[in-house]
């Protein structure tokens, strides 16, 4: 498929800069892949469309406060720096993004909180915008991430038109987030309440837990009009034993299984057997799931309204199919629907 396909005319106001005020009280619309029906629910009635020893798959990952705000070194400029990942834990080296990048060179120094609290050194360009820092700190480790956790703010997508506010330290994150190395929040979870989760316990569902180390590769633009010749980043997933055999049971039994999220279903897919069972893995991704592709894990899909031309889109369309995809955004423009990091949810069944 082609880049232009996925083009659609989302109205801006569209695009919700705040959470619902209740988590499970978002919308959510419902589309049935064989029949192309769709429904209008609020998300807490997600509990009515999963039966006994169906599987829940959730990425439980955590998103870690990666956007920094400093100074450059003698002008004393305005710098951000975002934390992409932790490359040397001895040697406090991170894998950044800096804005602006060209006033940014190897060897400057950055300065960060009240009276230079933590300073950082520029060792290496790594892209046109990307750099290595290393962190000037002679503490503990457990005090230089103190520091960080400190200083940072919850690294909301620009798209987000706003600065960073309290509600987003508790909101952009999942209620069932456990591992910390993500920035960006695997969206689809966010609408999770304890008494969702509860209640589909009671019914007797299963769950999974994966993680993938949500990267900023989710908001990167594709520039490539062919989608087989666009590259995403890299990203840390982990599969458990756990996991493993809670869904290969479920597909021995042909029990239905849900992935919460684009995330979960690349993480899935990343890790398949020839005969489509899941495999334990620890280690990277770069999987790019677009039309058409062949699902082997999941049968039911959870996800948020997505951005025209997003690599997020394209998975969604690769699940759902894209023309049930096109009509099912279309309808929920139509009524109104949130769409974004905040916004309301589709399942597809």
């Amino acid at each position: 498929m082609k880049l232009s396909q996925f083009r659609y005319n989302l109205p801006q106001e569209l695009v919700t800069q705040y959470p619902a005020e209740v988590r499970d009280e978002a919308r959510l619309l419902v589309v049935n892949r064989k029949t192309g029906e769709i429904e209008h629910k609020i998300f807490k009635d997600i509990t009515a469309y999963f039966s006994e020893h169906d599987v829940l798959a959730l990425n439980n990952t955590k998103v870690f406060p990666a956007r920094l705000y400093g100074n450059k070194e003698k002008t004393g400029a305005a710098i951000e720096v975002f934390l992409l990942r932790e490359l040397s834990r001895e040697q406090r080296l991170w894998d950044v993004l800096v804005d602006p990048a060209r006033k940014i060179r190897i060897g400057n120094k950055l300065y960060f909180g009240e009276d230079g609290l933590l300073v950082a050194e520029v060792i290496d360009n790594t892209t046109s915008r990307g750099r290595t820092l290393r962190f000037l700190f002679d503490g503990t480790y457990e005090e230089l991430k103190g520091i960080l956790d400190s200083l940072g703010q919850t690294p909301l997508p620009k798209f987000v038109g706003r600065k960073t506010e309290q509600i987003d330290k508790e909101r952009y994150q999942t209620i069932y987030a456990k591992h910390e190395g993500a920035v960006a929040a695997p969206t689809a979870g966010l609408h999770f309440s304890r008494e969702v989760l509860k209640k589909l316990e009671i019914i007797g569902v299963k769950f999974a837990e994966v993680t993938l180390h949500v990267g900023l590769g989710n908001f990167r633009g594709v520039d490539v009009e062919d989608l087989t010749k666009h590259k995403v980043d890299s990203e840390r997933i982990v599969i458990t034993d756990d996991a493993v055999e809670i869904i290969n049971n479920a597909k021995d039994n042909r029990y239905r299984i849900c992935a919460v999220g684009t995330t979960v279903v690349k993480t899935l897919e990343s890790s398949v057997s020839s005969d489509g069972y899941l495999k334990t893995y620890e280690g990277w991704t770069n999987k790019f799931i677009f039309p058409p592709y062949e699902f082997k894990v999941p049968d039911m899909m959870i996800s948020n309204f997505h951005m025209p031309y997003s690599t997020l889109l394209m998975t969604v369309a690769a699940f759902a199919g894209y023309n049930i995809t096109m009509e099912a955004y279309n309808a929920a423009i139509k009524e109104k629907y949130r769409f974004g990091t905040y916004g309301d949810a589709m399942l597809v069944i």
